[in-house]
């Protein structure tokens, strides 16, 4: 079961111990039995002159570091920010929104929204590993929105508990606009790159990869009548799998299909129009649109991290049982500062190979141009 530590920073200096070297390459980084470090002075930080940050040296690669290498405030020259703009990001606010209300800069904020993302996607790969198996149903679809302009499509597949509300997976699945057109729509201004076909079995099956590590003797997926869901689901041994399409309403429609439908879905239809009403990228509006799908997976992540960890099940009854809870990897509802108590390090979790591709910001935007890549040495 996962439990949030006492902040890093609010820690007495005689009350924290380095659990290994904070560097990837380091030996000391690798899980052991024992790791060994000796300090070696301290500093003070300009935006925290009133506290001493010890200074450590490891033994095994031979190199310093400090305590403020475990903390998620590292490198941050405003570490009061923190806190704010994960909570702004998943309250309806744009980036430029939360910088006029905080009095920082709008690429402060775009910064700091990527860092939360491979936070969250570290604490997400972490829940997994505490997850017991369970018999419990799933409920599978995907999450459209757009990427830069109406023409660039980006699903994103989304993985629900049925009866615990538990988000278990996300994984994108980027397309091109389908439907009729005008003259003027079909004839684009400038050269857009063709999306391969078939991404949406391929993002099915990443998410069904994920979800039979975590429960290796079968499980129950639910789904609409999606041809793509089909297909990948004939490659997935130990699979049940039940299809609710999406039937006709209005008039001369049967409701009790349509209400059979709602229900068996209502856990995936409910965490998309959360996810369409808390993030401001995902308004039907241009002025709104995310500009790069690295972007919009890495919010994607908090948004997951906080339906799981933070909100409770129900505003409306007053019940703070989260999805995490009802699940068994937590005891209580977290806070903000629960989620970002610690750093988290990708090389001492269990990472699934397509999320590593998000952590990475693999997933490129052609028609942006420019697409920064995460392959710092030191702020993994």
């Amino acid at each position: 079961m996962l439990e949030p530590c006492p902040p890093i920073e609010g820690r007495r200096p005689d009350r924290f111990r380095p659990p290994h070297c904070p560097r990837a390459e380091c030996p000391g980084h690798r899980p052991r039995t024992r790791y060994r470090c000796t300090k070696v002075g301290s500093f003070r930080r300009k935006c925290d002159p009133l506290r001493k940050v010890t200074r450590y040296h490891c033994k095994v690669g031979r190199h310093t570091f400090s305590r403020q290498s475990f903390a998620a405030t590292y490198y941050l020259k405003r570490p009061e920010l923190l806190l704010p703009v994960a909570a702004g990001l998943v309250a309806g606010s744009a980036h430029r929104q939360i910088a006029r209300s905080l009095g920082c800069a709008p690429s402060t904020v775009t910064r700091l929204s990527a860092r939360l993302g491979r936070s969250a996607l570290l604490l997400q790969a972490e829940a997994l590993q505490e997850l017991v198996p369970s018999d419990e149903p799933n409920v599978f679809d995907h999450f459209e929105t757009f990427v830069y302009s109406q023409e660039d499509r980006l699903g994103i597949g989304t993985l629900v508990g049925r009866d615990s509300w538990f988000v278990y997976s996300f994984d994108p699945a980027p397309h091109r606009r389908g439907g009729r057109r005008s003259a003027r729509r079909r004839a684009p201004r400038r050269p857009l790159p063709v999306p391969q076909p078939g991404s949406v079995i391929r993002s099915t099956r990443r998410v069904l990869e994920l979800l039979k590590a975590v429960s290796p003797k079968g499980f129950h997926l639910i789904s609409d009548d999606h041809p793509a869901y089909r297909s990948a689901v004939l490659d997935v041994p130990n699979i049940t799998h039940h299809v609710y399409p999406n039937p006709p309403r209005g008039p001369g429609s049967d409701p009790a299909i349509a209400r059979e439908r709602d229900r068996q879905m209502f856990a995936v239809d409910l965490l998309h129009k959360l996810w369409r009403h808390t993030q401001a990228h995902h308004r039907r509006e241009s002025i709104a649109f995310g500009r790069r799908s690295n972007a919009i997976l890495e919010r994607a992540a908090l948004m997951v991290v906080w339906r799981n960890f933070v909100k409770g099940v129900s505003e409306r009854r007053n019940d703070p049982t989260t999805p995490a809870m009802r699940r068994g990897v937590t005891s209580r509802p977290w806070s903000w500062a629960d989620v970002l108590s610690r750093r988290r390090f990708p090389g001492r979790i269990c990472i699934p190979e397509g999320w590593m591709k998000i952590y990475r910001r693999g997933w490129i935007t052609p028609a942006v141009g420019h697409n920064q890549a995460h392959d710092l040495k030191y702020a993994f």
